[in-house]
């Protein structure tokens, strides 16, 4: 009898680890916005204003020289 409650048991934990919640993304955001459009509470770097696509480029261009390797 405690053999079988155990098997119960242990059969239920099994099983309820196979449910998943529903993964919805949230359309209350903008997707489609660009990137350089920015973020009404984000953290900015200098040099950048929120939807100017030639300061954000050249920002993206800045930030990623600096994590080169091989210009060091």
């Amino acid at each position: 009898m405690k053999r079988a409650i155990a098997l119960l048991l242990l059969s239920g934990l099994a099983l309820s680890g196979c449910s998943d919640k529903p993964q919805n993304l949230n359309r209350a955001k903008n997707w489609d916005a660009p990137a350089y459009s920015g973020a009404a509470k984000a953290y900015m770097a200098a040099g950048w204003t929120a939807g100017d696509k030639a300061s954000w480029e050249q920002q993206m261009r800045t930030r990623n020289q600096r994590q080169n390797d091989y210009s060091r």
